[in-house]
């Protein structure tokens, strides 16, 4: 999952950086998303959108957390190219 794949459709001209979600859906019909990329990181939402909009906001405070104390995550910057992959429901 791209941190902020929306904002670079929104005409960003830098792409950002990027780190691994882990998403499951829980009994109860939620979804549950973490990284091991970013420690802390845990977004619960009723959707797969949902959780991924919780989720690239949580982990939008916790790298500015980080950067503010000066102990900052580092993570992949995001090519020109990359692979994304798309999902589709039938």
């Amino acid at each position: 999952m791209t941190i902020n794949e929306d904002d670079s459709l929104k005409g960003q001209s830098s792409p950002g950086t990027d780190c691994t979600l882990h998403i499951e859906k829980l009994p109860e019909g939620f979804y549950l998303a973490t990284s091991d990329d970013i420690p802390g990181l845990v977004a619960q939402g009723r959707t797969i959108a949902e959780t991924l909009e919780i989720a690239r906001d949580i982990a939008k405070k916790l790298l500015e957390s980080h950067q503010e104390r000066q102990t900052p995550i580092h993570l992949n910057d995001i090519e020109d190219a990359f692979d994304y992959p798309l999902i589709v429901g039938i």
